[in-house]
């Protein structure tokens, strides 16, 4: 067994918690996972993990060998990486998370393009509205729309995207466009139930004054590609990202409504592990990201992202 795929084992095993996790990362089975482990612990003479037919657990020994080796791991890499030069392009498997509306609409079509301009790189991609440990899971790099709070992550801000009051067409004409917040008050709306701020929605007039709308709601949904469907069908007036209705907006089947009135944005976040050596298919990824959302490159510790 090579030295280097015996580290890695480890740290698979102690990040993810179970054999068959770090298999899923490393792309081995639980079984050879077991035998690259056991092999480590024979070179050493120490045992690192404790077993259970249900559970594992690092011994002190094993989080001593833990702390030691991922810095020589990361160096490593970072030497393969010099060594290839600053032109390497992106190359093997790229883990992304992100949630399931902006996956479907906004990376999948990108993906034949990434793909070309990387030839030796794969894309697997995760598409999930639950946040994700990106280690446990062997996650490369996620992507999230919102606040997002890890010290143990950095944050690189692609973009940020308003919040627009829309309604469908049909809905207008038949119950005509509200003017301000007591008459959005006065009419159907679709709430997205991931948003914090429930029924009440904070507007700030074309004047600068802030207002918050108590807003009429039958329907609740957990997911901005459906709030923006239920809204399209005529269910009333939504708060929804603006990149989720563009289209729409455009094609007539969505019209905004209050244009003067403004709301808050949402941030859309790389989030990666906070590590010395980023890998170039990840650093690669955030570029095309940047490349295709325009937008500044940026850099956030989690703990100052609000």
């Amino acid at each position: 067994m090579d030295t280097i795929i015996g580290i890695k084992t480890i740290i698979a095993v102690v990040e993810t918690g179970s054999f068959t996790a770090a298999g899923d990362r490393l792309g081995l089975s639980k079984a050879l996972v077991s035998k690259y482990v056991g092999i480590v612990e024979q070179d050493l003479g120490v045992r690192l993990f404790n077993r259970s037919t249900r559970r594992i657990s690092i011994t002190e020994a094993g989080q001593s060998y833990y702390t030691s080796v991922v810095p020589v791991i990361e160096s490593y890499s970072e030497m393969l990486d010099n060594l290839s030069g600053q032109t390497a392009l992106a190359s093997g498997k790229l883990r992304v998370s992100a949630p399931v509306s902006f996956g479907e609409s906004n990376l999948a079509p990108l993906m034949p393009e990434l793909l070309s301009r990387y030839p030796d790189l794969s894309i697997d991609l995760v598409l999930s509205d639950k946040t994700i440990d990106l280690l446990e899971e062997g996650v490369d790099l996620a992507i999230r729309i919102g606040s997002v709070s890890d010290s143990n992550l950095i944050a690189r801000q692609i973009t940020s995207y308003p919040l627009i009051l829309c309604a469908s067409a049909d809905y207008i004409q038949r119950f005509g466009a509200p003017a301000s917040v007591d008459e959005l008050e006065q009419h159907a709306t679709v709430v997205d139930s991931n948003f914090k701020i429930g029924r009440h929605w904070p507007l700030v007039s074309p004047s600068g004054e802030a207002l918050t709308a108590s807003v009429n709601s039958r329907v609740s949904v957990n997911n901005p590609q459906a709030v923006k469907e239920v809204v399209v069908a005529g269910g009333g007036i939504g708060l929804i990202p603006e990149i989720v209705v563009r289209d729409d907006i455009a094609s007539g089947k969505l019209v905004q409504v209050m244009q003067g009135y403004k709301t808050f944005e949402f941030g859309l976040f790389a989030i990666y592990p906070h590590r010395k050596f980023v890998a170039q298919k990840v650093t690669s990824f955030i570029q095309f990201l940047f490349e295709k959302f325009e937008a500044r490159p940026k850099t956030k510790s989690l703990k100052s992202v609000k």
